[in-house]
Formats: structure tokens, C-alpha cells, sequence
């Protein structure tokens, strides 16, 4: 069984960065709208998969594609991307990005052709990263006894973008097409960007590597940090389930058995912002010492969510066990990815790009995994033996996490890897 620190307060105190005790409450809730804007772009496809792959001739076995397009390339800016945050100055990354995030999303607008329409989803994705600079440069502007805090709160953001994201796509569907959602969604963009060069302060890494030393060092640091493949794990399996979950039940409910329309599959997705709560609540317990509890509590919160949707009754039953089920599910998947985090980013301020980049990478193959594996079970076999896959999820983190103990210790990534810098 591997020696890991699951509880982080002793590598809090060999920080070298001290900054601010609490971020100030402007830049908060601007680091939260950013994160929920540029994250949101990621989701507002999911529950259009429907009228998308009907427009542009895809099968419908193949619709989950969509999904999957934006989070590989999500996936693939997390390693080639997001560690250039510990070398590049981190305003103007962010702004590069949303840049090219403007000129993706009106591509996906006026695309009418599916191959077109895919390789936007994939420079979605990889633009998308954005939200995931914006993190560990909230994390360096807080002293560490108030990061849980601070991520909680910017992490808030970035859930209401995910959770808001689908009920508004659908929204704007109902009122005109799915077009219409990717041509504001640019010039949100557009307007963020402009937004944040005016205002965020300037955030310049030390100087060392070479971006290609960079990305080498990333092996070394999954290597050499067990506590960052825990973390990693726990949440590809969370991550999958939800992904699955938001990429199927759109098409359930869209479906014979309850006939909704894009606006009734809107209402549906609004209940899921409830789950958002859970953020600041985890961050908070997060900075008492109270981690290990949270994970184990988020885990078994996912799959109660899967067991919540296999009870029997009337139309009106069966639907609201489907929305306290989603609100469920993004409870748990909100506290986790905080709590995780939040114990990521205590490790070393120096790789904190890099240990993020590597952390959302693995759980994001995870939920790219989760929304093509759903997508084709539901089609072939229905929402039973879906859901079951989603359930066995949380269940597969939660075997792992009972081989979980806690050993206080300093990790490794914090001397031979500095080393090696």
C-alpha cells in the first residue's frame, strides 16, 4: 500500500508563498464568473446532442461524440497547456485562450458539416483550459490557511457554469436553435477577455524550465506523487458517472417515456445548480483537517444518486427522483473536486500547473469515457444497464479509497523534483 499524505497541513507549512489571507471579494467573484463562463462552453453541446447530430446527419449511436470531442481536447490542452502556467505570465495565457475560444465557438455556430462541427468541439475543449489557469492562479493569490476557502468559492463559479450551462443551451434551443447558443457564447468570450486583461492583476512565475523540460518533469511529478494519482482516480471515476449521467438523461427524457421538450429538459438541468452549494461547504471543511471524511462522503453520494433512479411510480414520481438524483450527483461531484484540489495544489506552489494539469487531464479521459460509454448503452440497451455503469463507478473509487490511511509525511515532489528543476 503506498505512503501518501492525505492530510496536507504540514506541506501548508513549508510554503514558501504567503500572500493575501482572503482574496478580495471583486477579484473572487470575477475568478468565479471567468471560470463558470469558459467552462460552461464545454456543456451547453450536452443536452443539444440531440437536434446537433440530427442537423448534421450524425446516427445516433454516434451523438455521444460530440460530448467526447470537446473533453479530449480538454484533456489534451491539460497536459500541453495548462503547466505552461508555471513559466508564462498567467493573464495573458488566459486571455490567449478565451481568444481562441471566441473564434471556436462561432466556428461551431456556422458549422454544417459533422466533421467541421467535431474539430470545433475538440478546439473547444482544448481552449476550454482556460478555467483550469484560472485555479491554481487563484491559489497563489491566497495564503494557504484560506485556500480551501478561496477555492470553494471560485470553484462555485465554475460548477454553476457547468450546471447553468445546460438548462440555458436548452433555453436558447427552444426560443431559436442550437446555433444560436455558440454565437453568444463567443462573443462572451470575446467580452471576458477584454474583461480580464483590463482587470486581473499580472501573475509572473518564477523563471526555470523550458516548456520541454516542462513537460517532462510531468511523468517525474505523476510518478513521484501518490497522492496526486489518488486524487486523480477517485475523480475520473466521479467525473465518468457524471458525464454518463448529463449525457444520457437529456436523451431519457427526451424520449417516449417522458416526452419533454428542449425547454422542459432546461427546467430539468436548472434543479442540478443546487449541487453547487457544495463548494464552499467542502472548501470550509477541507481547511479543518476534515478531507478524508468529505471524499468518502462525495463517493457514496454518486452512487446513491444512480440508485435514486430505479425506483417505480406515476410520471411526476419517476421525474422527481430524477432531479433529486442530479442534485445529488452534483453534490458529490462538486465536494470531491474541491477537497481534491485543494490538497493538489498544498503540495509544492512552484509545479501547481503542472500537478493540476495532470489531476483534470486523467479525470477528464474519465468523463470523456463516461459520455461515449453512455451514449452507445443507451442506445443499445436503454437507461437500466446505463445507469448500472454509472453506479459501478463510484463504487470502483470506493474500494480504492478503503486502501486509503493516513501517513503525514513530506512528499516527494517537494525536494528530488525541485531538485531536478
Amino acid at each position: 500500500m503506498e505512503t501518501e499524505c492525505i492530510e496536507t497541513a504540514y506541506v501548508e507549512q513549508l510554503e514558501p508563498e504567503v500572500t493575501t489571507a482572503l482574496l478580495p471579494r471583486w477579484i473572487t467573484l470575477l475568478l468565479a464568473t471567468a471560470c463558470g463562463m469558459i467552462v460552461a462552453s464545454l456543456y451547453y453541446v450536452q443536452p443539444l446532442i440531440g437536434p446537433i447530430s440530427g442537423a448534421l446527419g450524425l446516427p445516433p449511436q454516434s451523438a455521444g461524440l460530440i460530448v467526447t470531442m470537446t473533453q479530449v481536447g480538454y484533456g489534451v490542452s491539460l497536459i500541453l497547456v495548462v503547466p505552461l502556467a508555471d513559466i508564462v505570465e498567467n493573464r495573458r495565457l488566459i486571455v490567449m485562450a478565451l481568444i481562441a475560444s471566441t473564434f471556436a465557438l462561432f466556428v461551431a455556430g456556422i458549422s454544417q458539416h459533422a466533421p467541421i462541427f467535431m474539430l470545433a468541439m475538440f478546439f473547444i475543449g482544448l481552449s476550454a483550459v482556460a478555467a483550469q489557469i484560472v485555479m491554481p492562479y487563484a491559489s497563489h493569490l491566497v495564503a494557504p490557511a484560506a485556500r480551501g476557502h478561496a477555492l470553494g468559492k471560485v470553484v462555485s463559479g465554475l460548477m454553476l457554469g457547468i450546471m447553468l450551462s445546460r438548462p440555458a443551451a436548452s433555453f436558447l434551443t427552444h426560443l431559436g436553435s442550437w446555433r444560436t447558443v455558440f454565437y453568444l457564447a463567443a462573443i462572451g468570450m470575446a467580452v471576458l477577455a477584454g474583461v480580464l486583461i483590463l482587470l486581473l492583476p499580472a501573475r509572473r512565475p518564477e523563471p526555470g524550465l523550458t516548456y520541454g523540460a516542462l513537460l517532462r518533469s510531468m511523468l517525474r511529478l505523476f510518478i513521484q506523487t501518490p497522492l496526486l494519482r489518488r486524487r486523480a482516480f477517485y475523480h475520473a471515476c466521479l467525473f465518468g458517472a457524471f458525464s454518463l449521467f448529463w449525457t444520457t438523461v437529456p436523451l431519457l427524457l427526451a424520449g417516449p417515456e417522458f416526452g419533454l421538450s428542449q425547454a422542459g429538459i432546461a427546467w430539468f438541468a436548472l434543479a442540478g445548480v443546487a449541487g453547487a452549494i457544495a463548494a464552499p461547504i467542502a472548501g470550509k471543511f477541507a481547511d479543518k483537517g476534515l478531507s478524508r471524511l468529505l471524499t468518502g462522503f462525495a463517493i457514496l453520494l454518486v452512487a446513491l444518486s444512480f440508485l435514486m433512479t430505479y425506483g417505480k411510480g406515476d410520471f411526476s414520481t419517476r421525474l422527481a427522483m430524477f432531479v433529486v438524483a442530479a442534485i445529488v450527483l452534483d453534490f458529490g461531484v462538486s465536494m470531491n473536486f474541491v477537497v481534491g484540489q485543494r490538497a493538489i495544489f498544498a503540495l509544492a506552489p512552484e509545479y501547481r500547473g503542472r500537478l493540476n494539469g495532470i489531476y483534470i487531464a486523467i479525470f477528464f479521459m474519465g468523463g470523456a469515457t463516461g459520455s461515449a460509454v453512455g451514449a452507445w448503452t443507451f442506445t443499445k440497451s436503454g437507461w437500466l444497464f446505463t445507469s448500472w455503469i454509472g453506479f459501478a463507478l463510484p463504487v470502483l473509487a470506493l474500494l480504492y479509497y478503503f486502501t486509503e490511511h493516513r501517513v503525514l509525511i513530506r512528499p516527494q515532489v517537494s525536494d528530488s523534483t525541485s531538485r531536478k528543476q
